[in-house]
């Protein structure tokens, strides 16, 4: 007989609005406090003290709008944060700092997150939704240099970008971009030649959030319909549909791979979190806390297994934190 599914570990609350992202920081110096920051629809960023279940900080530098993303870049006090504001904030929080240090206007009114890459010491690329709709633009930063513009063939009607996720073969290999799109499709980008090296109808309906595992070639994409759409790509860099699983209800917001690649995690507009084996989907988990769509799912980078953490975010303005911790 299945284990029931256990209760969250503790509830962080007080952020009185809903919460759209969440991003660990565990630091690589144990014992540092971990971290946790999240991204509220009133515009903060609240970053949590996971000792004491309390906020730290709140940061307030998107003029009160939406806050969608949040990223670190190579520790805890360098911060990205993105909102409905058009804008995409830097921030360095050394020294107790809370103000913005330097921004990036996107001019795109969707609500596609950034992806970021990191590509050698104190440089990142950046990809992101541009001004022309169906457009991606990847800069490097800190620099915010121009990399390339990311343009659909004449004719293709994809959509708006959804979801980007940039990412490496290897190290020294160049870097390449997935993104799903509103027709349905997941294409693969080469940014140094600037064009799409394939692309795979996953979806009838918007790809909502996708993850890939570089080392397993293998993705995973959800949508506002009732199944997850796992995919791969083969050596001559084509994208396939590995298989497809069912869900019982419809509508997913945010997919993520543990770093370990063993388990995944979703998070439905059914307000539950489901767990997945990663090696072949088998479901692990349903867990049954919040009361409305969970927007953001986050798992921690703890250096010891036993302490890794699960972070969910929901419209109900609370982040539930759960340990699912497995051997197998």
């Amino acid at each position: 007989m299945a284990l029931p599914p256990p209760d969250p570990q503790f509830v962080l609350r007080g952020t009185s609005a809903a919460i759209h992202t969440l991003h660990f920081s565990c630091g690589s110096q144990e014992p540092a406090v971990p971290v946790l920051f999240s991204g509220s629809e009133n515009g903060f960023i609240h970053v949590w003290n996971l000792k004491t279940h309390r906020v730290d900080t709140a940061l307030d530098g998107h003029g009160r709008k939406s806050v969608y993303c949040v990223e670190t870049m190579g520790g805890k006090d360098q911060l990205l944060s993105q909102g409905r504001d058009q804008r995409i904030c830097l921030w360095d929080l050394a020294e107790g700092r809370t103000a913005v240090m330097d921004s990036v206007c996107t001019e795109n009114v969707g609500f596609c997150r950034c992806s970021l890459l990191k590509v050698a010491q104190g440089r990142w690329l950046m990809a992101m939704a541009a001004k022309a709709l169906e457009e991606v633009q990847v800069l490097e930063l800190p620099s915010k240099t121009s990399v390339c513009t990311l343009k659909p063939e004449v004719g293709a009607k994809l959509g708006m970008p959804m979801c980007l996720k940039l990412w490496q073969p290897n190290c020294g290999s160049q870097p390449l971009l997935l993104a799903g799109y509103e027709d349905g499709s997941v294409v693969l980008w080469n940014l140094s030649m600037g064009k799409a090296l394939s692309q795979l109808v996953c979806h009838q309906e918007p790809v909502m959030s996708l993850d890939f595992d570089s080392e397993k070639a293998k993705g995973i994409s959800g949508s506002s319909e009732k199944v997850l759409s796992i995919w791969s790509l083969n050596e001559q860099q084509s994208l396939q549909v590995y298989k497809t699983h069912k869900l019982v209800n419809a509508g997913i917001s945010d997919i993520t791979i543990r770093p370990d690649k063993k388990i995944l995690a979703t998070a439905g507009w059914d307000h539950r979190i489901r767990i997945f084996g990663w090696k072949n989907l088998k479901p692990l988990a349903v867990l049954d806390y919040h009361t409305a769509t969970v927007h953001a799912v986050s798992f921690s980078d703890h250096k010891i297994p036993s302490e890794r953490l699960l972070a969910a975010g929901s419209k109900d303005h609370r982040i539930s934190i759960w340990s699912i911790y497995t051997q197998t």
